[in-house]
């Protein structure tokens, strides 16, 4: 999962960035809201931390540009302001969540997963897909066997995309979009490394190839062909 961290304070941002890299996230940081608007409006995100009091542009300012431009992208503000009619302005603007500072990270992390629950109609913290469920707190899936195997980030990265998407092709292109951040180069080529080790851990039916398409997770696991 790729995320956007809008953020002005160098401390905060080194804290966050750390911690939410731990919890799985490709991270990209904006440090004025301009910048974070521009980002927000020409990147793939699947999810923004956004702070209300941005130099250059306001956290508002950039949260209801996105909306007027129909970029639905989840956002959860941060701000230092305890005032209830700030949260009802934030909310009105379209934002899905709101956390007043000083806060622990470990509500950040919650608050953000709760989000990409709701956007992908998901009850539950872990994400159970075709007999296989992903633990997002320890990056590790296990089958309904009782098998549990760990994960690096990117593949608990690649993993959550594909189980969020059941059923659907999905190119190499858009899964790069979604797995790196924007200080790593890109690769499709490395998807495919990824895929055939997951395909190690899960079965070969779980994954499948569409050729000349992408990947698909199919959500009929007795389904073997790749």
């Amino acid at each position: 999962m790729r995320l956007l961290l809008i953020e002005d304070d160098q401390d905060l941002q080194t804290e966050l960035r750390n911690s939410l890299r731990s919890a799985g996230f490709a991270v990209d940081i904006a440090n004025n809201g301009a910048d974070g608007e521009f980002l927000g409006s020409t990147e793939p995100y699947d999810v923004v931390i956004l702070d209300l009091g941005l130099p250059r542009l306001s956290g508002m300012e950039v949260l209801r540009t996105w909306r007027e431009q129909q970029n639905d992208v989840p956002v959860v503000i941060l701000t230092a302001r305890d005032a209830w009619h700030e949260k009802v302005d934030g909310f009105k603007a379209g934002a899905d969540d709101y956390l007043g500072k000083p806060f622990h990270t470990e509500e950040l992390l919650a608050r953000i997963q709760a989000v990409l629950r709701r956007r992908h109609g998901q009850a539950q913290p872990s994400l159970s897909v075709a007999g296989l469920t992903l633990e997002p707190e320890s990056q590790s899936i296990s089958n309904n066997t009782g098998q549990t195997f760990s994960l690096t980030g990117m593949e608990y990265r690649l993993l959550y995309y594909l189980m969020s998407h059941p059923g659907r092709v999905l190119s190499k292109s858009r899964l790069a979009e979604h797995i790196y951040d924007g200080e790593h180069e890109s690769d499709s080529n490395t998807i495919e490394v990824y895929i055939r080790r997951l395909r190690n851990k899960l079965g070969d039916g779980v994954i499948q190839t569409r050729r000349g398409q992408g990947y698909v997770f199919v959500q009929d696991s007795n389904n073997n062909d790749r």
